[in-house]
């Protein structure tokens, strides 16, 4: 059986005493693929490091919008440098935070600079990894309805492949009219470790109606471990018990839901080719 985890911060501190170990237990584990996003140039720097060194490993590269106090024109510009290096694939993890980010005029830069890494992605013709978290962790606010504007105005000036595959909204944590919405712009959808939890029902019935076609899968390490994990450091090896609670849900095997994802993930990023 053969997995992908599409988001995994590898780069974070957290895996610094045993990181080459880390990757290890996930190939161990049946994954063929990592991907490692960037928050911001040095992240960005570290992942395609990553990337270059690990076989399995790829980098997406960006300015999360938590960590926009790093950018700045020449910033950008290295973080664009690094975009041509062949094992960045997507452009991210960017996007929308309003949980942090309380200020009007930091809200309104956050969109100022997701529009521009939006374009940019046009430009290199890369998916993008998209970041939402609205305030209060609410199902719904201004954080989903400013993103979907700013993606729904940026899809329809696509064309050819990208436009047909132009990224995945990551760890999604919006409504069931979130994520129709987002799939209607050709959006995948990346579930992570909360969909396990004991009081997720909802979260539940919302992956339950996204098309096993549209759903890739994360851990998002080393945040948000899946049960029976749930309290330890993440790592991209418990990828396995995200698959089998959408195998559950969706009424499949753990190996039709691991085909599923990793050829969704492969679709999406291509990985290279």
């Amino acid at each position: 059986m053969q997995l992908t985890d599409t988001h995994c911060h590898l780069d974070y501190h957290k895996f610094n005493q045993d990181r080459a170990e880390v990757i290890q237990r996930a190939n161990a584990a049946g994954l063929i693929r990592l991907l490692v996003p960037g928050l911001q140039h040095k992240s960005s720097k570290e992942a395609v490091e990553l990337a270059e060194s690990n076989p399995s490993v790829y980098a997406a590269v960006g300015f999360h919008p938590t960590d926009l106090d790093e950018f700045s024109e020449n910033s950008f510009q290295q973080v664009k440098e690094l975009a041509q290096h062949p094992k960045v694939v997507a452009i991210g993890e960017i996007g929308i935070d309003y949980y942090w980010v309380k200020e009007p005029e930091k809200r309104a830069f956050q969109r100022e600079v997701l529009k521009r890494q939006l374009q940019f992605a046009k430009e290199v013709d890369k998916p993008v990894v998209i970041h939402m978290r609205e305030q209060d962790d609410a199902w719904f606010g201004e954080a989903s309805v400013d993103l979907l504007e700013i993606l729904s105005e940026w899809q329809s000036g696509l064309d050819g492949s990208l436009a047909e595959k132009p990224g995945v909204l990551h760890s999604f944590n919006g409504n069931l009219e979130t994520a129709q919405k987002a799939l209607a712009l050709n959006f995948f959808i990346g579930i992570t470790g909360p969909v396990t939890y004991k009081n997720a029902e909802q979260k539940r019935e919302i992956v339950r109606q996204i098309p096993l076609d549209k759903l890739l899968i994360e851990t998002d390490s080393p945040f948000l471990a899946p049960v029976p994990q749930r309290g330890n450091r993440n790592e991209p090896a418990f990828v396995r018990h995200i698959a089998d609670k959408i195998a559950e849900i969706h009424s499949k095997s753990p190996a039709e839901i691991a085909a599923h994802t990793t050829a969704n993930a492969a679709r999406l990023f291509a990985w290279g080719d």
